[in-house]
């Protein structure tokens, strides 16, 4: 069964990090290109950062200018696994983080592109 799963999530206070990881089952995950996204209430989902697939060597990344600085994602092929390291959380960061995966070497934009999806985790920053 291929499967994503999300984990990390909670509750920070502002200025806080936490780590999100996006773990792959039943395919290998080095061979896709990923993709985090968030959902806050009331709005549409927003690309927040992308990774390359992770054969031959060292992948490119990419981020939504909002949390350029601040987040940084990378994978663990051994692992099976990519992270988004999130630093200097701010309130507006507040939602549920999903991660994403397809089959191409390159980054896509598009939520609809991608074939895998985690079921979510919720981030809330808040004091």
């Amino acid at each position: 069964q291929l499967q994503l799963v999300e984990s990390g999530g909670g509750l920070v206070q502002p200025g806080g990090s936490l780590t999100l990881s996006c773990a792959a089952s039943g395919f290998p995950l080095e061979y896709y290109a990923v993709g985090w996204f968030r959902q806050a209430p009331g709005k549409e989902r927003e690309g927040v950062s992308c990774i390359n697939n992770g054969s031959g060597g060292r992948s490119t990344t990419n981020y939504t200018d909002s949390v350029k600085g601040r987040f940084t994602i990378s994978r663990d092929n051994a692992k099976n696994t990519v992270y988004l390291q999130m630093n200097s959380l701010k309130p507006e960061d507040t939602a549920v983080y999903y991660c994403a995966a397809k089959r191409v070497r390159v980054c896509v934009r598009q939520a609809y592109e991608y074939d895998y999806w985690g079921q979510g985790t919720q981030v809330t920053v808040s004091s």
